[in-house]
């Protein structure tokens, strides 16, 4: 063999084992990050032997991720007891006296329903003839409590506090009232529904021998549409969407990064949220991705490109810091996780536009403030539902 047969052949073996290294370069930048991989650390950077101890390993990849309570929404004012608590999701085994999240530190199970209120309600008082027993208006409340796509309610002045509360058994009652909501993201109240209220609220007046005192229709048509132009004009549902750049993220790559900014299962799969601060309240910030990836056989060989990070501008008090957070929290999960924070549209988001929406929601923020409606106000939750 010549000497130059000799070196095509090294050449091309050279090229061959190329090809096969490239190959395997490829496959490894395009398979999902897994709860297995760590970030690497910057210069200057604390390790995780530093920051977590001898062991060096992160408390949050080990603890669970429940799934909170949730109830899933008719209405973000969380009136109703939220069903049983579902089984853990993407998370490992709870380490030996490690305490759980539990639903109560999210949502109030317990949390009453917010009473009638004359700002968004249309009220009607009913006069009793008699003292009459909470188990009697139970027994006589209509099988639904909706007037076409409105909440309609009927509630009793407790006789020892003098405060309003729905029905309840064993208590009597001398004063009574029923209402409907003006308006909610369905539109106004209008002249059929205020008929359909009207009828709901005399059967149920006959039933208990209450004489119901309606207010006029037309004035609280008329005040449901000017309360719906308002709602309509100060509504905000910001999301983010983030987006990685080269390799995918698994399910448990994401729960692991997003758990370090508060994050924890919701009821439903793909859903994560960051608890208020206060028990009862809506959460904060929502986290979404592709429900099926969540639910796979193997989710850690399950790609996810894209999650959506949300807010509910009017549910969350002001004093939550809601945006801030939520700009911290995108700039961050972008940084550990290799991805873009981009809007619906899939425009990237630039540091001046986060500063002009920041601008923006402050001055939606004063506007329901003038109004009695501040966000996060279980009156706001109500509207804006």
């Amino acid at each position: 063999m010549s000497s130059l047969q000799i070196s095509l052949a090294i050449i091309g073996g050279l090229v061959l084992a190329g090809v096969v290294a490239y190959n395997a370069w490829i496959t490894r930048q395009s398979a999902p990050r897994t709860v297995r991989e760590r970030p690497v650390e910057p210069a200057g950077e604390p390790s995780d032997r530093e920051l977590f101890g001898d062991s060096g390993t992160d408390p949050l990849a080990e603890r669970i991720e429940p799934v909170l309570d949730e109830r899933l929404p008719e209405s973000p004012a969380l009136s109703e007891p939220a069903p049983p608590m579902a089984r853990p999701t993407l998370g490992d085994p709870v380490p030996a006296g490690d305490t759980p999240v539990t639903l109560s530190q999210v949502v109030n199970a317990q949390d009453k329903r917010p009473g009638l209120d004359a700002l968004i309600d249309a009220i009607a008082p009913l006069a009793l003839e008699s003292e009459v027993s909470g188990d009697a208006l139970l027994a006589a409340m209509p099988g639904t409590r909706r007037v076409g796509s409105k909440p309609f309610a009927v509630e009793a002045q407790c006789q020892t506090t003098g405060q309003w509360e729905a029905p309840r058994p064993g208590q009597r009652y001398r004063v009574l009232q029923a209402g409907v909501q003006l308006a909610n993201r369905a539109g106004a109240l209008n002249d059929i529904e205020f008929s359909e209220f009207v009828v709901k609220a005399q059967a149920f007046a006959d039933a208990v021998g209450a004489a119901p005192d309606f207010p006029d229709m037309r004035a609280e048509v008329a005040r449901a549409r000017e309360l719906d132009a308002f709602a309509s004009g100060h509504d905000a549902q910001l999301s983010f969407t983030l987006r990685a750049r080269r390799a995918a993220w698994s399910p448990g790559y994401l729960t692991q990064n997003a758990a370090r900014h508060g994050f924890v299962a919701g009821v439903l799969p793909g859903r994560m949220v960051v608890p208020g601060s206060q028990v009862g309240k809506a959460p904060i910030l929502s986290l979404t991705f592709d429900p099926l990836a969540a639910m796979a056989e193997d989710p850690e060989q399950t790609a996810l490109r894209e999650v959506s990070l949300a807010l509910e501008v009017t549910h969350v008090p002001r004093t939550e810091q809601p945006f801030p957070r939520m700009r911290e929290v995108a700039v961050s999960l972008a940084q550990a996780m290799d991805g873009v924070i981009t809007d619906d549209a899939g425009q990237p988001l630039s540091d001046a536009a986060m500063d002009q929406i920041g601008a923006d929601l402050e001055n939606l923020y004063d506007a329901l403030d003038s109004r009695d409606l501040s966000a996060g106000s279980p009156q706001a939750r109500r509207l804006f539902s």
